[in-house]
């Protein structure tokens, strides 16, 4: 049953991600860089035109595949994750550091960056962590001293560590500070304990358990659940939790305090089910680069991989490849039952 509803979390965190609109333009990376100048110069004409709809070519003569239902940004780090999580965490991110660092070069030289030297697109967080290791700052340094330190990249990666029930925060420390390491540690002990359980409500208190109610994050995590739970249904609960946590004044639309909270009461108040969660978390659309994609992570794990409906599965299954270059054309479900075994792994050696 655990490998069921760790293929759960990653098809459903998959699911989110390519639910929730930002996902389009994440892929759009994959199209010349003229093409997405074409939009930025389709809004400004309809800004001074007070035109509220303009009729946009999206692709003209680029390939129309990346412009598909499917996933990006959140489920390639998870899978790049998966890929790593054996490794030492500023290493593996070490490499990615370099990666960009020959691209530069090539770039400066003049010459065409490909395969591995094509561009990595991340959270701030995370570009500004490879930037500090670059220049030698090691973690926690390199998530500390980080203008994004806050954001949720870790709690992203994190759905990984909680699969095989291990502790995320190396791995947070070398992007994260404060409420981004504070959010992987809840949805790794969330992911945890809706793995080992199928529970909702159980994998809400695992989270909460490790987020102390005088941080940002801990204090919204109460509050996104006192309002989900009056609200009681997922779609009921938008305007309460868009009220009690969005930011009015300037929207990060990752923040860790914002998207974890939500993820968490979206779960709880859906009984699991990846078909209320998900589409709720959409609702919220400042939130809606990542709480979907945690949402889904958390009932996708409670409900299990076989509760996923087929063609959402065929749909959120393979990368583009739209973040991290070499992952495109990975399967995703595949990689999440090697990593079945993997825990399986684990435990024999545990008990040894």
């Amino acid at each position: 049953m655990s490998g069921d509803r760790i293929r759960g979390a990653f098809a459903g965190l998959a699911v989110g991600d390519a639910a929730g609109w930002p996902a389009s333009r994440h892929r759009a990376a994959l199209h010349a860089p003229w093409s997405r100048r074409l939009h930025r110069e389709l809004d400004a004409f309809a800004e001074d035109h007070g035109v509220t709809t303009l009729p946009v070519p999206f692709a003209l003569n680029q390939p129309t595949a990346p412009l598909a239902l499917g996933p990006s940004d959140d489920a390639e780090w998870l899978a790049w994750t998966a890929l790593t999580i054996d490794r030492p965490r500023a290493e593996a991110f070490g490499e990615l550091a370099a990666a960009r660092a020959r691209r530069d070069a090539s770039q400066a030289g003049g010459a065409q960056a490909s395969g591995a030297e094509r561009e990595i697109r991340a959270r701030i967080s995370v570009v500004t962590a490879l930037d500090n290791l670059a220049k030698g700052v090691e973690p926690p340094a390199s998530g500390h001293d980080n203008p994004h330190h806050f954001d949720d990249a870790a709690a992203i990666r994190a759905v990984a560590f909680g699969a095989l029930g291990r502790d995320p925060t190396q791995d947070a420390q070398v992007t994260n500070a404060a409420d981004g390491v504070l959010g992987a540690q809840a949805m790794a002990a969330a992911v945890a304990e809706a793995v080992a359980s199928g529970s909702a409500a159980r994998a809400v208190e695992a989270a909460l358990a490790v987020l102390p109610q005088d941080t940002a994050i801990g204090h919204n995590a109460r509050v996104a659940l006192a309002v989900a739970r009056k609200a009681g249904d997922p779609f009921a609960a938008v305007p309460a939790l868009d009220a009690a946590l969005l930011d009015r004044v300037y929207s990060y639309g990752v923040g860790a305090a914002q998207t974890v909270p939500v993820a968490l009461a979206l779960a709880e108040v859906s009984g699991g089910e990846l078909g209320r969660a998900v589409p709720a978390a959409v609702c919220l659309a400042a939130l809606a680069d990542s709480a979907p994609a945690l949402a889904g992570a958390l009932a996708g794990a409670c409900g299990g991989y076989d509760a996923i409906p087929e063609g959402w599965i065929a749909s959120a299954r393979t990368l583009a490849g739209c973040c991290l270059p070499d992952l495109a054309g990975m399967d995703l479900i595949e990689l999440a039952s090697n990593l079945t075994d993997k825990r399986t792994d684990d435990r024999t050696e545990g008990i040894a």
